[in-house]
């Protein structure tokens, strides 16, 4: 994620830490990179997928599709930022050269309404993970961080918009499916 992205209220990325334990994040710089960002990419038990849209990529890279492998455990990339600096982190980092590109093709728009891409394609941070996971076949944790992203969406337009919270909504309610 770029540093502007780690101090945004409205950002999601952060909700996939919530919901899953074995993750990582690092703060991008176009000048230094993160041994430790390396060596998880380069470690053997996992199959890295750099999450982009296959538009910006040439098409022998881009895969729609997550193969599941018994010894190799499929590594979600996710660019945590504005689609404009997503491309420029992509286009400045050698070391994704390598790796296959996830390109998601949403059935659906996005629900994220605190901040507006100019492409109605284009989804937020956890809406992308939440279509990970389901790809790998984790419908649990896809289906929680809907969850925890809508009661997110909720609680902070709620709170931009001066309204009292609502734990008795329809998203706090399916949410509470998951802590329980």
């Amino acid at each position: 994620m770029t540093t502007k992205e780690v101090f945004k209220p409205s950002n999601t990325g952060w909700l996939i830490a919530d919901v899953i334990k074995d993750n990582h994040a690092f703060v991008w710089s176009r000048t230094e990179v993160d041994e430790k960002l390396i060596a998880l990419l380069n470690d053997p038990q996992w199959q890295p997928y750099l999450v982009f849209p296959g538009e910006y990529v040439a098409a022998e890279r881009v895969t729609n599709t997550v193969t599941i492998n018994p010894n190799k455990r499929p590594l979600f990339v996710l660019l945590d930022a504005t689609w404009t600096e997503a491309r420029k982190i992509f286009r400045k980092s050698a070391y994704f050269d390598s790796i296959p590109i996830l390109s998601l093709i949403p059935e659906k728009l996005s629900r994220y309404k605190l901040r507006r891409s100019t492409r109605s394609e284009h989804l937020c941070t956890a809406e992308v993970a939440a279509l990970c996971f389901d790809l790998a076949g984790d419908t649990e944790a896809a289906s929680a961080l809907s969850c925890y992203f809508d009661v997110f969406s909720q609680h902070y337009l709620g709170a931009k918009n001066q309204l009292p919270l609502d734990l008795l909504s329809d998203a706090h309610q399916e949410l509470k499916g998951y802590l329980e």
